[in-house]
């Protein structure tokens, strides 16, 4: 992930889509997110985010979120498979671990918010579907779209080549992870070197994991100690453990780690990663299963909110322009099975 928002609109470069992920590929990447934030005691229902340059937005935490919407693009909800338009519900799905500002739930502890169920609310609209938000835990995403229960994944998804076999990819954000240490730790993460012998949490079954064991196992080849990797049930259990010094390091994606450092003052990112490895820019993707006719509507609906605006509006509102990407693609190039 990045660090929390420089809100200064989508970042758009030139050339080919390509040419741009390959370009933000280093270690450090600089994709953007801010380093201070602070909750409003006037008004619980905002967290005041500070940019790098002196300006400030608000996040609206609030159940009432008043999100941006769209219209429908007759041509591109055509594409829809007929049974999911007979239905007239898109049932996306995301993980109900709270994962601010990705999804979490607002102030009321029940209503579902965040950049991803925004971004599908986005593709819901353009398609004239429903949406209908369903939280599972992270291993019953991937349980619910093979039976199709749920047509598509809104859940910071990394597009991966093992996970190709098994499902199809459009893409919508840039995936960034990132390394977050106590504050005044004085750790810096650039490489698998600096995690040598280091206590590191981390989820199961993400890509972060396997990022890690790679790392470990590079480490050991190179005569240095392994990584002692830890899992804990909930982020409140990681963040506990990292402020007792049980474990040195927490890695999960950048833009939540950022925030958390941001919005508590306890934590910083001491080290930020591509998701799919050193060598490609990671990027996340509405997941949805293999051919099952959804992921060109998918990905056509995305490039609609990009040209029109309001995705760039959403990024902004969570703080993630930085990590915005210029188009759709299907199936892009995604983390290698050996995260080289």
């Amino acid at each position: 992930m990045s660090s929390l928002p420089q809100v200064l609109g989508l970042a758009r470069t030139g050339g080919a889509p390509t040419a741009r992920r390959s370009a933000a590929v280093a270690l450090g990447l600089t994709s953007a997110l801010v380093l201070a934030a602070c909750g409003n005691p006037s008004d619980g229902g905002t967290t005041e985010v500070a940019a790098s340059k002196g300006t400030k937005t608000k996040i609206n935490i609030s159940p009432d979120q008043n999100r941006i919407t769209t219209d429908k693009v007759d041509s591109i909800a055509a594409e829809v498979p007929e049974a999911i338009r007979r239905r007239g519900t898109l049932e996306t799905v995301g993980s109900s671990g709270s994962a601010a500002p990705l999804t979490f739930y607002a102030t009321d502890d029940k209503t579902v918010i965040g950049v991803e169920p925004d971004i599908a609310h986005l593709v819901a609209d353009v398609l004239g579907l429903e949406p209908r938000i369903n939280t599972v835990s992270w291993e019953n995403i991937f349980v619910g779209l093979d039976s199709g229960k749920y047509d598509v994944g809104f859940s910071n998804i990394t597009d991966t080549e093992e996970r190709k076999e098994k499902y199809d990819f459009a893409s919508y954000r840039e995936d960034n992870l990132g390394f977050e240490a106590k504050k005044g730790s004085g750790l810096k993460v650039t490489g698998p070197k600096d995690v040598a012998g280091r206590t590191v949490a981390v989820g199961s079954g993400t890509n972060q994991e396997k990022l890690l064991v790679e790392w470990s196992k590079e480490d050991v080849k190179a005569g240095l100690k392994p990584v002692s990797i830890k899992y804990y049930q909930n982020d409140s259990d990681t963040y506990l453990a990292l402020q007792s010094g049980r474990i040195d390091l927490y890695l999960g994606p950048n833009p939540t780690a950022a925030y958390h450092a941001a919005t508590t003052g306890r934590t910083e990112v001491v080290g930020t990663y591509s998701g799919a490895g050193a060598t490609l820019q990671g990027l996340i993707a509405a997941t949805t299963k293999k051919d099952n006719g959804l992921v060109k509507a998918l990905a056509d609906a995305l490039d609609e909110i990009i040209h029109n605006g309001t995705y760039a509006r959403v990024l902004e509102r969570w703080g993630l322009s930085g990590e915005g990407v210029a188009k759709s693609e299907i199936n892009p190039p995604g983390l290698p099975r050996t995260n080289k």
